[in-house]
């Protein structure tokens, strides 16, 4: 069987079957690599290691409705659910993930999270019925039309809620994704949006879109949303752990992550 890896174009239909199928298949190998950093209830940003208890970029209180997109196992919404008196539901393409949140709520005895399997571009939420929309990581780079994802958290908030979001930072794109010395030089241009597209005997397995800072900010205000503040996490002392590309020698050179904060107009 020939396997390929390479930027090419595809379209939406093939990248939402191919990473709901990758995903599907890595769910257990993915938790059994990286659950010791995510933890089983802890809300991690990105690989440099923040944590929304640091940060509160989400401003959760109590009483409110959240959404998670994108979230894998659940890790971050099961974190929520144990820290405020809130509704929170997560949603992620893959069942294969969701299984692997729901043998986590099994596993610690808690009250099982309502899990919801979706597209994070089409939610089946009525319009204005939650307070926060979030995603660490899920989502952005995983689909083809990124804008339509931001449209739909638009549309679902209620005036004055915040959509938060994590995604590997648009400047590593021109950068080889290795953590060592490779990863420090520019091997393709930044303004290159050709997805990176992994296939199997001509059929597509895996892929990741490109956008530009620029591009993801005109996509926020298109959405409808005011962009309250971007943050490029810093790689912090404590963090000695190399997570595919992202490492201590690039981290504390180069943005590995960046994050969103945006919310609809009251």
């Amino acid at each position: 069987m020939t396997s390929e890896a390479g930027r090419r174009p595809v379209g939406a239909d093939e990248t939402r079957a191919a990473n709901r199928s990758w995903w599907d298949a890595e769910a257990d190998d993915y938790y059994t690599e990286h659950g010791a950093f995510l933890g089983d209830d802890s809300f991690v940003w990105g690989p440099e290691g923040w944590t929304e208890a640091e940060l509160d970029l989400l401003g959760v209180r109590d009483g409110m409705t959240v959404l998670e997109i994108g979230a894998g196992a659940a890790q971050c919404s099961r974190w929520l659910a144990r820290t405020h008196d809130v509704r929170v539901v997560a949603s992620d393409l893959s069942a294969g993930m969701l299984r692997t949140g729901r043998r986590l709520d099994v596993r610690a005895g808690a009250a099982p999270l309502p899990l919801l399997q979706c597209d994070g571009a089409v939610l089946p939420l009525a319009d204005a019925s939650v307070d926060r929309v979030f995603t660490a990581y899920g989502v952005i780079p995983f689909v083809a039309d990124s804008a339509a994802v931001l449209r739909e958290a638009a549309r679902v908030l209620r005036p004055g809620g915040r959509f938060v979001f994590s995604t590997s930072h648009p400047v590593r794109w021109a950068f080889p994704d290795v953590p060592g010395p490779a990863g420090l030089t520019v091997s393709q241009s930044y303004f290159d949006r050709t997805p990176y597209v992994e296939s199997e005997a001509g059929v597509v397995t895996y892929t990741e879109h490109h956008r530009t800072l620029g591009d993801l900010v005109r996509q926020v205000v298109a959405a409808g949303l005011v962009l309250v503040d971007l943050v490029e996490p810093e790689w912090p002392e404590r963090n000695e752990a190399e997570w595919g590309g992202w490492s201590p020698l690039r981290g504390r050179v180069l943005p590995g992550t960046a994050i969103l904060v945006t919310e609809r107009p009251a």
